[in-house]
């Protein structure tokens, strides 16, 4: 039989998790059901939902717009994580072996500390074609005026590092701390053999680094395919469909055309996508182990 401490733990326990779970249930669980449940239903607010089936999905498959917007977010997806994980890397470790100071700490989280659509918003003046400061600097140094937002060929990277500008350092920091578990003696047991900087880097910083690295990159790839108010704020989708990422395409679909039932099957792809990806990395990278036994 349980102690009476340990019955009264165990109510204090459930006590401060209740409030957690009914934030869960009710922000989270049900509406995702909720959204899985519609999907299967021809749904737009005026009406009662009508049960279709598998038709949304088949829509879906048939969907041009669909396709071309998941492409578009794949894109953003891979120029995001991929700039961000190597400058957040650069950072981290300029920071563990030069400095470590708290101040400095402090000004590379900054840029995390505004919204995305503050960021965006920002920006896009920053970067206008013809009174951008940025096209300013370019013009001085006598080269001709980029356009970032309204070029197809730019737009997406523009966004996505607008959006690296912003988490770099909060990424930076979540290396940074695991980096500091690494043990410093091993450090200076290679330093003692002769080892450089970037040989110690990649045999010792890296392969310890690799479960967190694995939960930046987990976090990073999940964040990015959910990109949505930093695009609507700066091109709303253009130029011609440039920049029509997948959440955008979802959010047009319920709230313009207010066809809730394809929206939600198109949400329901979303998450399949995300959790196969979030699966497969996890496994392949192994984020559950760690090599500091």
């Amino acid at each position: 039989m349980k102690s009476q401490v340990g019955r009264g733990d165990e109510r204090l326990a459930w006590i401060f998790i209740t409030p957690a779970l009914l934030g869960f249930a009710v922000f989270l669980l049900w509406p995702t059901l909720r959204g899985i449940y519609l999907s299967f239903t021809s749904f737009n607010l005026l009406t009662t939902e009508k049960w279709v089936g598998l038709s949304n999905y088949e829509r879906m498959v048939n969907d041009p717009i669909f396709w071309d917007s998941l492409q578009t977010t794949v894109y953003y997806v891979a120029v995001n994580v991929g700039a961000q994980t190597v400058m957040a890397l650069f950072v981290a470790v300029l920071m563990q072996r030069l400095t470590r100071s708290a101040l400095l700490r402090g000004v590379v989280l900054t840029p995390y500390l505004v919204s995305n659509v503050v960021a965006g918003i920002v920006w896009l003046w920053v970067l206008d074609t013809r009174f951008g400061i940025g096209n300013q600097l370019i013009g001085a140094l006598g080269f001709e005026h980029v356009a970032f937002f309204s070029s197809e060929k730019w737009v997406i990277p523009t966004l996505a590092l607008v959006n690296v500008w912003r988490h770099v350092g909060y990424t930076a920091l979540l290396l940074f701390a695991g980096l500091q578990m690494v043990p410093a003696a091993m450090y200076e047991a290679a330093r003692i053999d002769g080892a450089s900087e970037w040989r110690m880097f990649w045999r010792i910083s890296m392969p310890l680094l690799r479960p967190v690295l694995s939960l930046v990159l987990i976090m990073s790839i999940i964040g990015s395919f959910q990109v949505f108010d930093s695009v609507s704020v700066t091109t709303g989708g253009g130029p011609a469909n440039a920049s029509n990422v997948l959440q955008l395409y979802i959010y047009s679909t319920a709230f313009s055309r207010f066809q809730f039932g394809y929206a939600s099957a198109l949400s329901v792809a979303l998450l399949v996508v995300l959790g196969l990806i979030t699966f497969v990395q996890y496994r392949l990278t192994r984020a559950g182990e760690t090599d500091l036994d």
